[in-house]
């Protein structure tokens, strides 16, 4: 079996990416957390990131406007933190798929932390 990753290095974009998610119904993608939300402290907590395919750097193009990155947001219920999420980090994400507010959205995924932005 050949390595996902050779040549590329980033298992994210052999079709699993955000862009690919089904509209509804069990899935599985991997992308990078573009932004975390935290929520004041509430009797129903809750934490939540924005995935998104690849991370986005630098102005867009003299005389256009950046392309809109696929975007899915990832809602953890009853946690006020995960652990290892954080802006810049690559992940592997499995659960069930939704739409909230006009988004593509996962409840409660599994997860695997596959890389780290240095800073």
């Amino acid at each position: 079996m050949a390595d996902a990753t050779a040549g590329n290095g980033s298992l994210q974009q052999q079709g699993h990416g955000v862009k690919d998610l089904p509209a509804r119904g069990r899935a599985e993608c991997y992308g990078f957390v573009d932004s975390v939300t935290h929520q004041p402290p509430s009797p129903q907590p809750f934490f939540s990131a924005l995935v998104v395919d690849h991370v986005q750097t630098g102005s867009p193009a003299a005389g256009g406007a950046r392309k809109p990155n696929p975007r899915l947001r990832v809602i953890w219920l009853g946690r006020d933190r995960v652990p290892g999420i954080k802006a810049g980090v690559e992940v592997h994400l499995k659960g069930m798929v939704t739409e909230v507010e006009g988004l593509p959205a996962m409840f409660n995924p599994r997860y695997e932390i596959l890389s780290t932005q240095e800073h």
